[in-house]
């Protein structure tokens, strides 16, 4: 660099309300009213408005609106993973309800970690959102504690009334895994192992478990510690953990798994064992997501209301920060799938 050098700077002027009413001919008042509510306003007033915002590339300033409205017309959201497709249903039809409301969605990652969900609850606090939505119920107290204490009203997806005091919209899980366990017995089988995701900080997975041991102890069918295994939601961990499962001198003849991502790794360690599914081994998941039917034999498997669970929490949250009444829990009903995965045991 020469010593006649200097730093290159830039300055960037972003375009303001002002310079859309002098392009658009009209005044800041009919602008905001375009943007705001167009159908208040003339077509071609506008069209016109329209035009200018898209030849300037004018966006609304996001703090001006927070001030003056006392809302930032954000909404934050903190589900598991993005890994697999469980929750991808609801936060789609999360986004669609609010996006209606031009509301924009804010959507985050916990990793099963209440310590981070924790932390990001904070962060979307500090963003000025004005409500959060939440998965299952299972997290420390200072979690709602800071929730409660900001008022930031907040609703929590994938459970039932009966396990939080807070707003619910969701269903009963440990009814639902009852009614696969149901099921499965029903169909002659008595050697019925679980493949759960991790219990721990996850309240889901520790009522579908409470749910199927319920059921086997009701029918007089022991299960053996063995026989009831955890690991992470993926398919090479449900693969694992099938083939562990499998391995053994009595083999199980069904084995109930906490989600479709874990059956479906269930039924790729059967096929490398050469076990055939349903006719020496039944598998059932829990969800329904696309992944059910694509695998083969199809899945056996609780449809889980995701779109509903979603657009439901989109209304019931928008009606709370406007109107300022906290909505009624909402539980949903399930439905089981009885495909080819699941069959009857045959006489051995």
């Amino acid at each position: 660099m020469t010593e006649d050098s200097n730093p290159i700077t830039y300055s960037r002027r972003f375009p303001t309300i002002e310079d859309v009413a002098r392009l658009a001919g009209v005044s800041t008042a009919t602008v905001s009213r375009s943007l705001n509510s167009p159908a208040r306003v003339r077509e071609a007033t506008r069209q016109a408005v329209e035009a200018a915002v898209k030849e300037l590339g004018y966006t609304p300033n996001f703090g001006g609106q927070a001030l003056a409205s006392n809302r930032t017309n954000t909404v934050g959201a903190i589900i598991p993973t993005m890994e697999n497709a469980i929750f991808a249903r609801a936060i789609q039809a999360l986004q669609e309800t609010l996006a209606a409301r031009n509301v924009t969605l804010l959507v985050a990652t916990s990793q099963y970690s209440p310590a981070r969900e924790e932390d990001q609850i904070r962060t979307l606090l500090a963003r000025g959102v004005d409500g959060v939505v939440l998965i299952g119920s299972e997290r420390p107290a200072s979690a709602y504690e800071l929730l409660d204490a900001r008022g930031v009203p907040f609703v929590i997806l994938w459970s039932a009334p009966a396990n939080t005091p807070h707003v619910t919209i969701g269903f009963d899980n440990a009814s639902a895994a009852a009614g696969v366990a149901l099921r499965v017995v029903e169909m002659g089988h008595r050697r019925i192992a679980v493949i759960s995701g991790i219990t721990r900080d996850n309240d889901r997975a520790q009522a579908r478990v409470a749910g199927i041991v319920a059921v086997l102890e009701n029918a007089g069918i022991p299960i053996h510690p063995a026989y009831l295994t955890e690991c992470p939601y993926s398919l090479n961990d449900g693969e694992a953990a099938a083939i562990r499962l499998l391995t053994g001198t009595d083999r199980p003849t069904a084995i109930i798994c906490g989600n479709d991502v874990l059956a479906a790794g269930a039924l790729r360690g059967a096929r490398i064992l050469g076990i055939d599914v349903p006719g020496e081994l039944s598998i059932t998941g829990f969800d329904d997501i696309e992944l059910a039917t694509a695998v083969y034999p199809p899945l056996a498997t609780v449809r889980v209301p995701h779109r509903r669970m979603g657009a439901a929490a989109g209304d019931c949250l928008m009606r709370w920060i406007v109107e300022g009444k906290r909505p009624e829990s909402i539980t949903l009903p399930t439905e089981f799938m009885d495909r080819e995965s699941l069959g009857k045991l045959r006489n051995t």
